[in-house]
């Protein structure tokens, strides 16, 4: 196809496409997909080579947040069944991460659920900071507690975090539709002031909420635009208890579709494979791995993914390689121009405790797995987002019929942080 020529090209390149580009990615037929995620996965090669980046969320404070999010299984007024707890103390905390790194995790996601931290909640946070870097000598931690408040990115940086986690989830023109207790403009506002206290900024989207095609290109584009250094992509879990507990209306080829246009609008940035891979991708969780280059292992914030040794199979079946602490995620060029970047123990800073460099952007291709990169993800969810798991569903269609209830696909976590049962990892 031209398109997809043309794609690569741009990607090999580091060009932005057009709007209608990426558009007629999401258009393109079931017959086109395993053209559209060779080329995708070309792109993804270039930049990425064939390795694997490993996340683990720890679920700092689980359940009773103030904001309505309509995905969300922690929302106010959400029925779901969900874990709830206060917050972990940091060596519960250490403890918990310390399973995620055993099963190969390079960066540790600390997730609270709420509107925002208080200063005390980040100086609480910064212990359980550093808890963990004083057990996993060069692991990266990665922040996600909601919207920042001016000064809170520069402690949390200080404290030694690398990084900072915030969704836009959707696009501006809908993201009322789904929030109504704080704004698309807050959560850009987050983003940058945690790019501005150099921290890698960490942002992506939630598919399946209902959008169109246009909000799927609207968010990747503002997203490539704040020049994030890692795009999660989550597809919705529809949980029972929360308003878009009825939105089952994604299909593993369009999910596939989805990820592929986000690596060509994002081509040399880690693009992440997050929340819901096991529920709508199921048996095509392996093509998956050619698009992207980051996953999380193991469970998620409210509910199971797949055992930590399945992923690992996953991996190694097809092909990729688990990457390792010693080496850097993003190209060369854009962990450079970060190098230069003010912050003292950032996520790019040389003088980092983990060895890693800050995520930034700059100019010039990398040779194809030339292990020059820097760190570039986090955490899937925004603060108090839900993730799910696929279980066997036999003699299930592959899709249900809109507006059906799966609940045979979420398996509510019931293990891991903030339980006396181990971790998933």
């Amino acid at each position: 196809m031209d398109l997809l020529n043309t794609l690569v090209d741009k990607g090999l390149r580091r060009e932005l496409p057009t709007r209608e580009e990426a558009l007629a990615v999401l258009a393109t037929s079931d017959d086109e997909l395993l053209d559209v995620v060779a080329a995708a996965g070309k792109v993804r090669r270039q930049w990425f080579g064939r390795r694997v980046k490993l996340n683990y969320l720890v679920n700092l404070k689980s359940g009773l947040c103030p904001e309505d999010c309509s995905y969300c299984s922690q929302r106010l007024g959400s029925k779901a069944e969900i874990l709830k707890y206060t917050w972990l103390k940091p060596e519960e905390a250490s403890q918990a991460a310390a399973a995620g790194v055993a099963g190969g995790a390079k960066r540790v996601c600390l997730v609270a659920s709420g509107r925002g931290p208080t200063d005390r909640d980040v100086e609480r946070v910064g212990r359980t900071i550093e808890a963990i870097k004083e057990q996993n000598e060069g692991i990266e931690v990665c922040a996600c507690l909601g919207l920042l408040s001016d000064g809170q990115a520069e402690k949390l940086r200080d404290a030694g975090a690398d990084a900072y986690n915030h969704n836009l989830n959707t696009s501006e023109a809908t993201y009322g539709q789904i929030t109504k207790t704080h704004t698309y403009a807050d959560r850009v506002d987050t983003v940058e002031k945690a790019h501005a206290a150099g921290l890698s900024a960490c942002s992506g989207l939630i598919a399946g909420m209902g959008e169109t095609d246009e909000d799927l290109v609207d968010v990747v584009f503002s997203l490539r635009e704040l020049d994030a250094d890692s795009v999660p992509v989550n597809f919705l879990i529809p949980f029972e208890g929360t308003p878009l507990a009825k939105e089952w209306n994604l299909t593993p080829q369009r999910c596939l579709r989805i990820l592929a246009m986000a690596r060509f609008v994002c081509p040399d940035v880690e693009v992440r494979l997050a929340g819901g891979r096991e529920v709508h991708l199921r048996s095509l969780q392996p093509l998956a791995l050619n698009i992207v280059n980051s996953i999380f292992l193991g469970d998620y914030l409210t509910s199971e993914g797949q055992a930590g040794q399945a992923d690992l199979d996953m991996i190694a079946d097809a092909g990729f390689e688990v990457e390792g602490a010693g080496t850097t995620t993003l190209p060369a060029h854009r962990s450079d121009v970060a190098d230069a970047a003010p912050a003292a123990g950032g996520c790019g800073s040389s003088g980092s405790k983990g060895g890693a460099s800050l995520c930034g952007s700059g100019a010039g291709p990398a040779p194809a797995g030339d292990g020059a990169a820097g760190c570039g993800s986090a955490c899937g969810g925004c603060s108090g987002h839900a993730h799910a798991e696929a279980t066997p569903v036999a003699a299930q269609p592959a899709q249900a019929e809109p507006g059906a209830l799966r609940s045979d696909l979420v398996a509510v976590r019931r293990r891991g942080a903030g339980t006396d049962i181990a971790p998933n990892a």
